[in-house]
């Protein structure tokens, strides 16, 4: 499972003025994307405005991003949710022309035990027809992954690849990369933790940065995973800057903020989320305009 070694986006969507899915700019999104250098792109990943998209428009975007991509770099489908009847459904009823792997959120909002948790993946890997990516992102679900229940999934379930990690909890990173089985994936859900995490063992990040600035984060993580820190500390520190810019007021209001300075698509997001303040949005551009000019000599 190298292909999912190094920089994976969680590709935004994005939407017209009228609220629909703006099919150009998911284009633009995917070309930059790959342009730039990413190994690997997650279509509908939480930060694809899931929860607010009909089953119909995920069919029609997983599909478009298929084609679009076209076998350029490998793809992973965002399906999880806190029903588990209804994620199994969508797993055993999803086309996966296209596509190498399934990134699974835990369940919000229930707030599960971790016998609960664990039995909700295990309907997953039982169900998926790819291999599964776990993903642990507690201040969005409510509930943590403990590193004891991602092993024990790990250790039990073949297809279930790796986790994408986002508790900030070293403690519970570092057991994980102590214990796990040698094959499974331990992959960075913090942009900015993404050097410290791949110095603890991680094979990269799947990043929300990345859509806006896709050349200058996968090189770092490329310097990281060859060892070179030294070489790679200055640019992780240069990002640190617009990394906590664009988290300021919620994801991906920020990241879209920057695509649309970026000229690759609009910064429409839908209810309950709406578009960054006008102070905000004026920070993130001049600071993009800082980095590029910056670092206009290499990316």
């Amino acid at each position: 499972m190298t292909k999912f070694h190094g920089t994976g986006v969680a590709m935004v969507t994005p939407f017209n003025t009228d609220g629909s899915v703006d099919y150009d700019g998911l284009r633009n999104i995917i070309n930059h994307l790959i342009d730039g250098g990413v190994d690997y792109i997650v279509s509908l990943g939480t930060t694809g405005e899931t929860s607010v998209l009909s089953n119909a428009e995920k069919k029609e975007i997983w599909k478009f991003t298929s084609n679009t991509v076209s076998g350029r770099i490998p793809l992973v489908a965002g399906i999880g949710g806190n029903n588990t009847a209804d994620v199994v459904y969508a797993l055993r009823s999803f086309d996966t022309i296209g596509y190498d792997a399934i990134l699974s959120v835990s369940p919000a909002y229930n707030k599960p035990i971790q016998e609960g948790i664990y039995q909700h993946y295990k309907a997953v890997a039982e169900a998926s027809p790819l291999p599964v990516i776990l993903y642990n992102v507690p201040g969005r679900t409510g509930a943590n992954v403990s590193a004891e229940t991602t092993l024990r999934l790990a250790r039990n379930f073949k297809n279930i690849i790796g986790i994408k990690e986002a508790s900030g909890n070293f403690d519970q990173i570092n057991q994980i990369a102590k214990e796990k089985p040698q094959d499974f994936l331990l992959i960075s859900g913090d942009d900015m933790l993404t050097l410290p995490f791949i110095a603890s063992g991680a094979v990269g990040v799947i990043s929300v940065v990345s859509n806006a600035l896709p050349a200058a984060f996968s090189y770092m993580v490329r310097l990281c995973l060859t060892g070179d820190f030294k070489q790679a500390r200055p640019l992780h520190f240069d990002l640190l800057e617009i990394t906590n810019l664009l988290f300021a007021e919620g994801s991906p209001g920020g990241v879209k903020a920057a695509l649309k300075e970026l000229g690759l698509c609009g910064d429409t997001l839908r209810l309950p989320l709406v578009n960054v303040s006008d102070s905000l949005s004026k920070k993130i551009n001049l600071e993009l305009t800082k980095f590029r000019n910056t670092h206009s000599a290499k990316f």
